[in-house]
């Protein structure tokens, strides 16, 4: 079990895991589609250390754009 993973698992005083919050949450705006809350990002822990992944098919990544150097910003 990932470090993630278990601290979905916690259920709340309203009887909801964070995960269901999250995907609550993400998919109650108006024009919201299951892909909005699709995980973006794996948290595994390595010997003592928090590793955190960004998904390869993670619709927004952080850094520049496809297209754009970093030297433009």
């Amino acid at each position: 079990m990932t470090h993630h993973e278990s601290h979905e698992s916690h259920e709340s005083h309203d009887g909801m895991s964070r995960e269901q919050k999250r995907h609550d949450q993400l998919t109650s705006a108006p024009d919201a589609t299951e892909a909005d809350a699709a995980p973006r990002v794996e948290v595994s822990e390595h010997d003592g250390s928090t590793r955190i992944d960004i998904l390869d098919d993670a619709a927004v990544r952080p850094g520049p754009g496809p297209g754009v150097d970093a030297e433009d910003e």
